[in-house]
């Protein structure tokens, strides 16, 4: 029987582990056995979500900033007030259960506090629902502004939204069909307009109850992210690097799409390549081999160009916000220009292992400027025999064309929003052709992106 006090508990431990402790909400906070484990995820991820806000409604109630060891007190008000103003939590069990929590932490001197603190949110929840804000960061509202000026209040909306679960469904496997199985067991689901192979759920699930998943049925992976092998169109007899890999998801989706393709997983973390190790054990790949080695540097590498790359760069994930609301809270904008670096010299790296006349796909989950189109055109000057061809991404496919300049924007009918840069870059036979062309793709209230 779900225990909500204790399911509260949960959360401020989490919450406490993200606003404190500047932990991931990926980083196992969780317990694993606890049956109060999905509200409690549900109470923390909308607490972190709104966190911005939340924070603004507490701190002028506080007569005086509470004290560094009392801090944990402050997350347990921001659980209370986002019951209260963003959820349909019953006032009472709002107020009353999180009090609750204040005697589970052994702090019983702070219920009273935490109740009038509360009581006082909702006595002014109108007011307060009323007032318009954005819950994210003064820096990145900021840079959003400056990056995307007609969109951002747009981009900021969707933000606070729940991300959509979606799946990859396997090639061996008609989409229709297993949409057909889900919905025989009540799953519900819609297939993408974008992406051939996504379903996006009606509602999560667990990935047990998906049919085939311990077989490779399909994989729990987002409609953008999905793209990236498909664009890159794996070949037979091709030497493809997918750098950056774990855990996995687009290397066992090239392999998908072409078993004859050879392909090389390559990232720098042992724990993360384990991932991938599971991943490719579930599918049963055999044209995968996992290379542990850093993609700024090529110690790895046994001298053999690739046909092609796919480098889903590290990025600030300012475009999954929506699946990792913990973002806001642990990006700092010092951390752009750091990450700029490492893409900078992750694509240098990787440029030279490339074959003449071979294409790198150049992705990254964020919305900035600095980590594409700047970052695009600073390449561009560094590599004559780098030329960026066109992707037009269409409903239900895509096209390459060369040597044309275009901004594609697609959009869907779906309420939901992405953003996925991508650059095709082909590299030249001749180096003495230099192509400069700028290309990106921003996908609004569409289907949700994640690495």
């Amino acid at each position: 029987m779900l225990n909500k006090t204790n399911a509260r508990a949960i959360a401020h431990q989490a919450i406490c582990s993200v606003v404190l402790n500047k932990q991931s909400l990926s980083d196992g906070i969780f317990p694993i056995d606890s049956d109060d484990l999905s509200y409690a995820k549900s109470l923390t991820f909308g607490s972190i979500r709104f966190y911005h806000h939340l924070n603004d409604v507490i701190t002028p109630r506080l007569k005086r900033p509470l004290e560094k060891k009392n801090l944990d007190i402050h997350c347990l008000l921001i659980l209370g007030a986002y019951q209260l103003i963003h959820s349909d939590t019953p006032i009472h069990a709002a107020i009353n259960e999180t009090v609750g929590v204040a005697e589970i932490i052994g702090k019983p001197w702070a219920k009273g506090f935490i109740n009038a603190i509360l009581r006082g949110i909702d006595r002014d929840r109108e007011i307060i629902e009323n007032n318009k804000h954005y819950s994210h960061p003064s820096w990145l509202i900021k840079k959003l502004k400056q990056d995307h000026p007609k969109n951002f209040q747009e981009i900021l909306i969707e933000n606070n939204k729940k991300a959509p679960m979606t799946i990859r469904v396997h090639p061996s496997i008609q989409r229709d069909d297993y949409q057909q199985q889900l919905q025989e067991i009540n799953i519900f689901s819609q297939p993408s307009t974008i992406a051939p192979q996504a379903l996006i759920l009606n509602d999560a699930v667990g990935v047990t109850k998906l049919p085939g998943f311990e077989n490779g049925s399909c994989y729990v992976q987002d409609t953008s992210a999905q793209l990236a092998a498909q664009l890159i169109s794996p070949k037979k007899g091709e030497l493809i690097l997918d750098a950056c890999s774990a855990p996995g998801g687009k290397a066992t989706h090239l392999a998908e799409l072409c078993p004859e393709a050879n392909i090389i997983a390559l990232d720098s973390d042992k724990q993360r390549l384990s991932k991938v190790q599971e991943n490719l054990d579930r599918f049963k790949n055999h044209n995968i081999t996992i290379q542990q080695g850093d993609a700024r540097d090529q110690e790895w590498w046994d001298g053999k160009l690739f046909d092609k790359i796919l480098l889903d760069a590290p990025c600030s994930s300012t475009g999954v916000i929506r699946r990792h609301p913990d973002i806001k809270l642990l990006k700092k904008p010092t951390d752009i220009s750091q990450i700029t670096k490492t893409q900078s010299l992750i694509l240098g790296n990787l440029w030279g292992l490339l074959k003449p006349g071979g294409r790198l796909l150049y992705a990254t989950c964020s919305v900035l400027k600095d980590e594409n189109v700047h970052q695009i055109s600073q390449f561009l000057d560094r590599f004559e025999d780098a030329k960026n061809e066109k992707i037009t991404l269409i409903r239900g496919g895509w096209t390459r064309a060369n040597l044309h300049l275009r901004i594609s924007v697609f959009t869907g009918s779906l309420g939901q929003q992405t953003f996925f840069y991508r650059h095709f870059f082909c590299r030249s036979v001749d180096s003495r052709i230099s192509k400069k062309i700028d290309t990106f793709c921003v996908d609004f209230r569409n289907e949700e992106n994640v690495r």
